[in-house]
């Protein structure tokens, strides 16, 4: 049985059950983008990015090919990152759309345009029922989100913004062994 889920921002998760949670794959340099007013208080720094209303930590990766658990109706191998978002705000925040809102992937495999990569399939079940749950002040709730990948070599770039991409606070590497 397949269940599916639309969450705000076009992100959409589908998966069958039992997928397995994934060992990490390694992450490189970590560069702070150029301060303006929007991100003096924002940071993207080993992995945990850091905004006045939340904080995104990653704390796992992983390539998951086609048909593999977590990619088991995909059409392209993806790359999934598991995360946890904390509430540092009084207002109500929901794991994917604080990802989706904060985070571009890419992979720079064409010498001509930049390749952002599109949202894949939700990889890992356990979240279904709380991708777009409220995040209570002060609460942590994990979740996990894919892109599809266009080769299985060029490392991915994940950009965090905190205002929709317009001016960037960090950029990790994450390779695809």
């Amino acid at each position: 049985m397949i269940t599916c889920t639309i969450a705000m921002m076009a992100l959409s998760g589908c998966s069958a059950p039992e997928a397995s949670t994934p060992a990490p794959q390694s992450t490189t340099e970590v560069e702070s983008g150029p301060a303006t007013e929007a991100n003096t208080t924002a940071s993207f720094v080993d992995n945990v990015l850091t905004l006045p209303e939340y904080t995104i930590k990653i704390t796992e990766t992983k390539k998951i090919g086609v048909g593999e658990p977590g990619n088991e109706y995909g059409e392209k191998p993806v790359i999934a990152f598991w995360y946890e978002v904390t509430n540092t705000s009084d207002e109500l925040i929901d794991p994917s759309t604080s990802w989706i809102g904060t985070f571009t992937a890419y992979q720079d495999n064409d010498p001509n345009t930049v390749n952002e990569l599109n949202v894949g399939m939700l990889p890992d079940p356990q979240f279904l029922d709380t991708q777009i749950q409220d995040i209570k002040p002060g609460g942590t709730v994990a979740n996990a989100v894919a892109y599809e990948l266009d080769d299985e070599i060029t490392p991915v770039e994940l950009s965090a913004s905190d205002d929709l991409g317009m001016s960037e606070i960090g950029r990790a590497t994450f390779t695809l062994s």
